[in-house]
């Protein structure tokens, strides 16, 4: 955690690290580096959400790259703590997640995303199964929009405020 005015303050290649570590989106990271100084949480969420409302597929597809996938073992703390339900969930639930994600990503071509936190392994394969129904236009939409969630919850675990 930073405040904001460290975040602020610090040079580019440090904030990058940070904000990198919300969204894997190049020019969502770029955008933000740009818009400091943020003088206060508010104005940091509704540069992130203008920040993320100007990226492309493509971005939305770097973003995606930068997550592990939906109940693997991970080294990135934000990851594992978004899905500490998930590891705690049975061996047949993992597995049915493991299945479940190799369905998905054969069925649109990137990987399942969902904003993770808090909740169970249970509840994320009903998710992913109904979201397999989804035609690709609109699920690449509303896996974006997961992604948006996920960074606005990281953002705001980065400088310790609420960010929704």
């Amino acid at each position: 955690m930073v405040s904001l005015a460290v975040l602020n303050a610090l040079p580019a290649a440090d904030a990058e690290t940070h904000f990198r570590s919300c969204c894997g989106s190049s020019r969502w990271v770029t955008t933000m580096i740009s818009a400091r100084p943020f003088a206060t949480a508010a104005e940091l969420v509704v540069a992130a959400d203008a920040a993320w409302a100007s990226t492309t597929r493509q971005d939305w597809f770097e973003a995606f790259a930068a997550h592990p996938r939906i109940g693997e073992r991970t080294i990135e703390a934000e990851a594992r703590a978004e899905q500490h339900r998930v590891t705690e969930s049975a061996a047949a639930t993992k597995a049915a997640l493991a299945d479940l994600n190799a369905v998905y990503e054969r069925r649109f071509g990137w990987i399942y995303i969902v904003c993770a936190s808090g909740r169970s392994g249970e509840e994320l394969i009903e998710d992913l199964r109904s979201r397999l129904d989804n035609p690709p236009e609109r699920e690449l939409a509303v896996a974006a929009a997961e992604q948006h969630r996920i960074t606005r919850l990281r953002l705001g675990k980065l400088i310790g405020a609420e960010a929704s």
